[in-house]
């Protein structure tokens, strides 16, 4: 709710300062509830057709109608640096970073991730391009919020480079302008090794990329439990109910928005009033509260068997987390399909844990990256981004962090696909075929916050 709120603020101030500087009737929201994805043939293939009209009226696009001829304060380059951007090849890009700072603005809650970057990742950026790669942790409200003002304030260079974003955020980002692209048409690595038409690239949270944001990893919801606790695991919405009967005050999850408590209301309505019907379905409050109306009865029914009766949840995924940890509760859950090996290596959880799905599937989603339209530095947030979908950066992301990978193993030559076949993913894992098998689409991103609403209202307490 404090997302949609602060959404609806940023753009009314978006709105009047376009208004104000170039008559534009555009609305400019930024900030929204975050949210994580139909392909269809403007998919981003490197050399696709979405790619054509680096005029036209797409969000982010600088030297389109909406931000001609003004010498406003709107987002994006003049038109003659777009144009020398536009017509540089890749490796003049990398000439054009070299010795350069490339911002990374994203959510900083996860230690074993911010390491990886800050040791592995700049490391390798700096040796191979002369690039210094700063991270900048930040929610997305406050990335969208500074990204607003800057925009606002007329900077051309900002200081956002590329961003960690997905879902209602980047529909808004996109559709209000403040994302540069597309650009996805640019990256070697991109044509190379990624699937352009595959639904995981094209479409996030079911809203058209089109060149937008390029893909960083791939998440998919997993339940967990120690076996030598609780070896009988739900597989379904019916076999969790006799769990939290049978295990009562000792099973919950984080409270709405909290992103992962927020996929595991979603995976509950998909169990019980299936996912269809939700892929077309108008952002209508009522409608949606009609359409879910099965699964808000069924959590109530869970209320009086979990952790505080229902009365309230913890406040987000990491303290739902540790309380499994500590054993208060023998049920957590997690968007890092991988997270329980490396709990496990890392002595936080028992050997005898393990992740467990439901036997109709689980919600999966990627992680994106984008670029602001007001970047200072966009060659080289380009080479950053080719860099992170590389078949080594993805190799060594699944063997140090257990992301699953972005790429299509089809396009990997043998010597690279030997290179994720040795990565032993530890133990507690489900293994990454039957994982995929069981992936789930993410809803409609505008549909996300209305469903935290009717949660709020209609379960917490009830």
């Amino acid at each position: 709710m404090k997302k949609r709120i602060m959404a609806a603020v940023l753009a009314a101030a978006m709105t009047l300062s376009l208004g104000a500087c170039s008559g534009s009737g555009q609305t400019q929201g930024a900030g929204s509830n975050q949210a994580e994805d139909a392909g269809s043939s403007q998919a981003e293939d490197a050399g696709s057709s979405q790619a054509e009209d680096a005029g036209s009226s797409q969000a982010g696009d600088t030297g389109s109608s909406q931000a001609g001829d003004t010498g406003s304060s709107q987002a994006g380059d003049t038109d003659s640096r777009r144009s020398g951007l536009e017509n540089m090849t890749f490796d003049q890009m990398k000439e054009e970073a070299k010795g350069t700072t490339v911002t990374f603005y994203g959510w900083g809650g996860d230690e074993k991730l911010n390491r990886w970057l800050d040791d592995e990742f700049a490391r390798v950026m700096k040796e191979k391009y002369d690039i210094t790669m700063e991270r900048v942790p930040m929610d997305i409200d406050q990335v969208l919020s500074q990204l607003t003002g800057e925009i606002q304030a007329g900077e051309k260079d900002g200081s956002i480079d590329m961003i960690w974003i997905n879902g209602e955020n980047f529909q808004s980002a996109k559709e209000n302008n403040m994302l540069y692209g597309p650009f996805t048409d640019k990256l070697p690595n991109f044509s190379d090794y990624v699937d352009g038409e595959s639904e995981d690239v094209t479409m996030d949270f079911a809203y058209p990329i089109e060149g937008y944001e390029a893909p960083y990893g791939k998440a998919q919801l997993v339940m967990v439990a120690d076996l030598a606790v609780t070896p009988d695991v739900p597989k379904s919405a019916g076999e969790l109910k006799e769990f939290v009967e049978k295990y009562p005050g000792k099973v919950t999850y984080p409270a709405l928005p909290d992103f992962t408590g927020s996929a595991f209301v979603r995976n509950i309505i998909y169990e019980i009033c299936g996912y269809e019907q939700f892929m077309e379905m108008a952002a209508d409050k009522e409608t949606v509260r009609a359409a879910v109306a099965p699964a808000m009865e069924y959590l109530r029914e869970l209320n009086p068997y979990l952790w505080n009766q229902g009365a309230a949840f913890p406040d987000s995924s990491t303290t739902a987390d540790n309380m499994f940890a500590d054993g208060e509760l023998v049920m957590s859950m997690t968007y890092g399909a991988y997270d329980v090996a490396l709990n496990i290596e890392d002595g936080k959880y028992t050997d005898t844990t393990a992740a467990f799905q439901f036997e109709k599937g689980t919600i999966g989603n990627t992680n994106f990256m984008a670029i602001a339209a007001n970047s200072g530095n966009k060659a080289g947030a380009m080479v950053a981004i080719n860099e992170m979908i590389s078949p080594e950066i993805q190799a060594d992301r699944y063997e140090k962090l257990r992301v699953i990978p972005v790429l299509d193993n089809e396009k990997l030559s043998g010597e690279q696909k030997a290179a994720f076949d040795r990565v032993d993913l530890g133990k507690g894992t489900i293994p990454q075929d039957e994982l995929l098998s069981k992936r789930l689409p993410e809803m409609p991103a505008q549909l996300v916050p209305i469903i935290e609403e009717i949660w709020a209202e209609e379960v917490v307490g009830k």
